[in-house]
């Protein structure tokens, strides 16, 4: 079967599940295509182009807009529990891509979707980019906790000094922590200062 950029990309991805962005090399990555590793360079130049490949083909699965006639409200957290469930269909190389500041471009969909929503929010355009910026830090944060299990340990700790430790979340409470994020976000957007004051 020939080469084909998508099928790198499938392959990688399924390589980077396994065993890590880290443990992902040209060599392994020929291997497992059952290809010569210099005939991959006529498709791909590096490795990081290989991950950029497989971040952008889980990216293209990203639901920005999600059911039609949603609010801001109902579409702001469409976007990111969208966005979690890809993140945790990926984990290995979405804790990676998150820690990047460039994963996120002005050109991305999520991006432009994000923006979008908080202008229908009723925020001003000087505003948008650093309320924007800001929920992107916040939630995705969460999400890297939730990916390497950071989230998960912190909740065990005991709520006083000397208490016993709690039981690790299951899924479904992992589900209500988001949610709650979530709503601190929204009201967050809900109660900006600059909304306030056109509100005057």
């Amino acid at each position: 079967m020939p080469l084909t950029e998508d099928g790198i990309y499938d392959v990688a991805l399924r390589l980077i599940e396994a065993d890590g962005v880290e443990a992902l090399t040209m060599r392994k990555l020929a291997t497992a295509l059952n290809a010569n590793p210099m005939s991959l360079y006529h498709h791909v130049p590096n490795k990081e182009a290989v991950l950029r490949g497989a971040a952008a083909r889980v990216g293209s699965r990203f639901r920005a807009q999600g059911p039609e006639g949603l609010p801001w409200q109902g579409r702001l957290r469409h976007m990111f529990l969208d966005f979690r469930e890809l993140a945790l269909e990926h984990p290995k190389l979405m804790t990676y891509c998150l820690a990047r500041a460039e994963y996120i471009q002005p050109d991305d969909s999520f991006w432009l979707n994000l923006t979008d929503v908080l202008a229908a929010a009723g925020l001003p355009a000087e505003e948008i980019p650093r309320v924007a910026a800001t929920l992107c830090a916040t939630l995705t944060g969460l999400m890297i906790s939730e990916l390497t299990g950071v989230v998960q340990q912190w909740a065990t700790l005991p709520a006083a000094p000397g208490g016993g430790e709690s039981p690790t979340p299951t899924r479904p409470e992992l589900n209500a922590m988001v949610r709650f994020a979530l709503d601190g976000a929204l009201a967050a957007v809900e109660n900006h200062p600059s909304r306030a004051r056109d509100r005057d």
